[in-house]
């Protein structure tokens, strides 16, 4: 059974910073690669970023770019969505999840999924 947990959102002002984490139940963690995925109401799941199994490669939304960085720590079962320079159009539930090894930006490509933890942003 794999588990995954969202921490770390909030309401943060524009310009502000979050990091937010997503810990994994996954005995074989270094076997995923962990996208990070957010939503709003009435609209499609959007892909932010993802991470390989082994963190050589990474990759992120245009929208997010210079902005977002993903990175993991395999010894903690965690990965982390650094968030700088926050903007009210950031403001969304922010879900990872997992699959194994290779990393996809469509979510339908991956297995297992946290709740998400709610990030708003104000003016």
């Amino acid at each position: 059974q794999v588990q995954l947990v969202e921490s770390g959102g909030g309401l943060v002002q524009a310009g502000g910073s979050l990091r937010l984490s997503c810990a994994a139940s996954i005995s074989t963690f270094s076997n995923y690669a962990i996208g990070w995925f957010r939503q709003t109401p009435g609209k499609e799941r959007e892909f932010v970023g993802a991470i390989s199994w082994n963190g050589a490669n990474t990759a992120n939304a245009d929208s997010v770019k210079g902005r977002f960085t993903i990175s993991r720590d395999n010894a903690k079962n965690t990965v982390y969505l650094q968030m700088n320079r926050l903007k009210p159009e950031d403001t969304a539930v922010y879900l990872c999840a997992a699959r194994l090894f290779t990393m996809e930006i469509s979510h339908q490509q991956y297995a297992y999924w946290g709740q998400g933890t709610q990030v708003t942003v104000s003016n």
